[in-house]
């Protein structure tokens, strides 16, 4: 390792010297200048302070000492102590580490946490030194690994971004594809067309990265979000006020970064920063084999369902039934199509909060998943996390006036009820399926006024959620497959592979985008994130049936080919011709020898 060298200038400030990046921190301990040692980048200037506010009082920062340097240990370490008007303590403490200066803060007295904002300082020191004061960079493109407008592969510096656990389709809020990414922004001093893939940009500047870590159960904020103004910028994290502080409170760590080729190259190294710390489950060894049957190509009838609902006029809930799903795997069959998982979609059963079927619609759901088996194939379940339906209302997050809105992993009772709902789907006394496609992670529950049974909040809370659900599909049935959208390093813990989502969002004024470059990154992302965990490419829906034809192309080369249509493409009813059936079995045909090339796995 090359250790960072750090000296104290005649001036007072503290210089840092690192093969990839130099740094001066300020002799007043207000700030620090960060440079990319690489292509002579413009410097960084970052807030060293930090805000940490409380639900019932600002954080502003009345005075800060000077920098106090400490060489005794591996690396350089820097603390700089401030007086708080909300902490009887504060102080931010700067690990010089060879990739970047990791910056942590830390209060101490008594209060919730409203918000803290990393790389700012509220100052109230009079003058030109009060108020909001953010760092500043001459960065020009924003790369988040949080999808969100799917026509924009990257935006502009001077925009906001938002990595969390909650979104949804309303305004500014369409950030509900992966709940949560990877808690890694990237940026750079070239100007990227926003439709233009990070990677493939023309040799220019080197990319930069805030990448925040801690232990999982240490992040309870709902979000992280990149927040900028004028040449300027900060983090913030919500915690909603559900963070209490009694005594000592450390913040997650930020890594400012420089030097990396690419977005998904920072991703990588992001990855190995928590795994290096203990904050992240370590990629499969090499070799190192899962259950052939998970990496089958595999249909899930959602999107099925819409075109049969568009067709008939009936709510594509009321179309998850067993005579339907029958029709379809019998036409697919006609075509050459045998899938080797199906997915039953949206709405299976009577509650979304229980387990029971729905026996109008799926009489005899356990024989039917077993005439599935007798043919070789396996049954995936949809199950729509945190919902309430079917809950008991003491077993879920509720309102200050006592209405449920979502079931609440902190409560023994739930946890409890969770784990009972999974052993009878899954196990062979019960439904006997074979796992689960968890939806709806971006329904974890946000709110100041709510209220929980335990400690865990925001990104936390859900994989506590995702926990439970995933130990007991692994008691109920051992080779049991969890399918999430959550390609953060932390979760890879508690789920077995990465879906990519729906291609679209259906309620932008303008949702029609192109969608092989979109799935393109969310691939890479998951790939950079989470190495060795299987892909499910997804396939809803298509803006139309060319750009449907030119991903099924390709799905193969970003992961397992999932198959959401039978007859009709659901949003413009175009058919499925016996060209496009002929390109499936193509593709099906080519997976599964290249499955068989490595051993069946992954």
């Amino acid at each position: 390792m090359n250790r960072p060298t750090a000296k104290r200038s005649t001036e007072g400030a503290i210089e840092v010297e690192a093969p990839v990046w130099r740094m001066t921190v300020a002799a007043d301990g207000m700030s620090a200048l960060l440079r990319d040692t690489g292509q002579g980048s413009h410097p960084v200037e970052l807030q060293v302070a930090g805000v940490l506010d409380r639900v019932d009082r600002t954080d502003e920062t009345l005075a800060i000492d000077p920098p106090v340097l400490d060489t005794r240990g591996e690396l350089p370490v820097i603390t700089v102590r401030r007086r708080s008007s909300a902490w009887t303590g504060a102080l931010t403490r700067i690990e010089c580490t060879p990739e970047g200066p990791r910056i942590g803060f830390e209060v101490t007295g008594e209060g919730a946490l409203s918000q803290v904002l990393p790389l700012a300082v509220r100052a109230a020191l009079g003058g030109r030194g009060g108020g909001l004061r953010p760092s500043g960079h001459a960065w020009q493109t924003l790369f988040t690994p949080n999808p969100g407008p799917p026509r924009r592969l990257s935006r502009g510096a001077g925009e906001s971004a938002v990595i969390g656990v909650h979104g949804d389709a309303r305004p500014g809020r369409g950030h509900w594809f992966f709940t949560p990414a990877p808690l890694c922004f990237a940026l750079t001093e070239d100007r990227l067309p926003d439709d233009a893939a990070p990677e493939e940009h023309p040799a220019g500047h080197p990319w930069w990265t805030l990448s925040v870590g801690a232990p999982v159960a240490e992040l309870t904020f709902t979000e992280l979000a990149y927040v900028p103004s004028d040449s300027g910028f900060h983090l913030r994290f919500a915690y909603e006020g559900h963070t209490r502080v009694d005594g000592v409170h450390r913040s997650p760590a930020v890594l400012v970064a420089p030097g990396h080729r690419d977005p998904y190259a920072g991703l990588s190294a992001h990855r190995r920063w928590l795994e290096a710390r203990g904050w992240a489950s370590a990629p499969p060894a090499a070799g190192a084999q899962q259950p052939a049957w998970w990496t089958e190509p595999m249909f899930c009838g959602w999107g099925a369902q819409m075109a049969r609902a568009r067709g008939t006029g009936r709510p594509a809930t009321s179309l998850s039934s067993r005579a339907e799903y029958d029709t379809h795997l019998a036409h697919l069959e006609a075509h050459g199509l045998v899938p080797g998982t199906v997915v039953i979609d949206d709405s299976w059963q009577r509650h979304y909060g229980r387990w029971q079927p729905d026996e109008e619609r799926w009489p005899g759901l356990a024989d039917w998943i077993a005439e599935r088996h007798a043919r070789g194939q396996r049954v995936l379940l949809w199950w729509k996390a945190w919902s309430t339906d079917g809950v008991p209302d003491e077993f879920c997050v509720r309102t200050a006036e006592g209405r449920p809105v979502a079931i609440d992993p902190g409560h023994p009772g739930a946890r409890a009820l969770l784990a009972e709902n999974i052993r009878h789907m899954l196990s062979p006394d019960g439904l006997d399926a074979d796992g689960l496609k968890i939806d709806f992670t971006a329904d974890t529950p946000t709110g100041e006024g709510l209220r929980a049974h335990g400690e865990a909040w925001g990104i936390a809370l859900l994989h506590q959620h995702l926990g439970v659900i995933h130990r007991a599909a692994k008691a109920a049935k051992a080779d049991a497959l969890v399918v999430t959208h959550t390609p953060h390093p932390a979760f890879a813990d508690v789920t077995d592979m990465i879906r990519l989502n729906d291609m679209l969002r259906l309620d932008d004024p303008d949702p029609y985008a192109p969608i092989v470059p979109q799935m393109r990154l969310r691939a890479a992302v998951a790939a950079a994130a989470c190495p060795g965990l299987p892909v499910d490419t997804d396939d809803w829906c298509a803006p139309d049936r060319d750009q449907w034809r030119a991903y099924t192309a390709m799905k193969d080369q970003l992961g397992v080919p999932a198959l959401y249509v039978a007859t009709h493409l659901d949003r413009t009813g175009e058919p499925l011709e016996e060209f496009d059936y002929a390109s499936l079995r193509r593709l099906w045909s080519r997976w599964r020898e290249r499955a068989g090339e490595r051993g069946g796995g992954a």
